[in-house]
């Protein structure tokens, strides 16, 4: 069982032009889009978040439900769904705003214990900012890794939900030696400051790095190991950092690698073949509007 712990809120999305096109809602958040891309790619998941008794709330549940996600850590709440208005630009590339003030996942509370099973637990995105919840799930991964069990941080960063961003990565770093796979994205990386280096030395056995069109790199204490993105025309990139985290954690699973020793020692083949997985994952995400992950039977050959 791979847990996703985090928010799960409504894209809005443009389905046109200028400042005034119709907005599509879509559902959507980082770690809710890594669950579904999870379910769809067969690895047994769960949703760790708290999600609103509103409409969108329940066409969130619904959607996890289908795609064989369990939710019975899902914690529920009166408050209404986080909303995230997209901007999408001539690239494909996806810009957001937020209203998140009062929203139910801000008030999520610690789990006293992970569902039995579980093998790793993934965190990341809003839910790692906004308070009080941002501290509950800190407290989450701390105890997860406690407990020996896999983690694994994708910190998406939105910097428009950030007051205080010489305070977060502080907090990001302090954040590092409880985790065993480090996945951001190359605009992520160079907003926090640092390198894939001195990242490994904090703590995690392994750092992703995603470059868009130009592939993936996995940085190791025994390596370095990239592949070239898949040649796609792209619609737009909403979720495709998501289907990145789900790809990684699947084949990882499937490869039995969800420990920081099996991560370190996974050598060129393996890595290679692991990052050019998630990369053809994430290009079928970008050739289809919205966070729509690949199902297993698409990547097939």
């Amino acid at each position: 069982m791979i847990v996703v712990a985090g928010e799960a809120l409504i894209d809005l999305v443009p389905r046109g032009t200028g400042a005034l096109a119709a907005l599509q809602p879509a559902l959507g958040g980082g770690p809710y889009n890594t669950a579904v891309a999870l379910g769809r790619l067969g690895s047994p998941a769960a949703f760790c978040s708290r999600v609103s008794y509103d409409a969108f709330g329940e066409a969130l549940l619904d959607r996890l439900r289908e795609t064989g996600v369990d939710v019975s850590s899902v914690q529920r709440g009166t408050e209404p769904t986080t909303l995230a208005v997209a901007t999408v630009g001539a690239d494909g590339s996806a810009a957001y705003s937020f209203y998140v003030d009062g929203t139910a996942d801000r008030l999520f509370t610690a789990p006293s214990a992970l569902p039995p099973g579980t093998r790793a637990v993934s965190f990341g995105t809003c839910s790692l900012v906004l308070e009080p919840g941002a501290s509950a799930y800190e407290e989450l991964m701390r105890a997860a890794a406690a407990q020996g069990v896999f983690t694994a941080l994708d910190p998406n960063i939105r910097a428009g939900l950030i007051p205080d961003a010489d305070a977060y990565r502080a907090r990001f770093k302090s954040w590092l030696p409880s985790v065993s796979l480090l996945k951001l994205s190359e605009e992520d990386a160079r907003w926090l400051g640092g390198t894939p280096q001195e990242w490994l030395a904090a703590g995690p056995a392994a750092v992703v790095i995603t470059r868009g069109g130009d592939g993936l790199t996995a940085y190791t204490a025994s390596g370095e190991y990239a592949v070239p993105g898949e040649r796609v025309e792209v619609v737009d990139t909403i979720g495709a950092g998501d289907t990145v985290n789900a790809a990684l954690l699947h084949g990882l699973a499937a490869r039995d690698a969800l420990s920081t020793q099996a991560l370190a020692a996974l050598g060129s083949d393996g890595w290679t073949g692991l990052l050019g997985f998630a990369a053809r994952a994430a290009a079928v995400t970008c050739s289809r509007a919205g966070a729509e992950p690949p199902y297993a039977y698409e990547l097939e050959g």
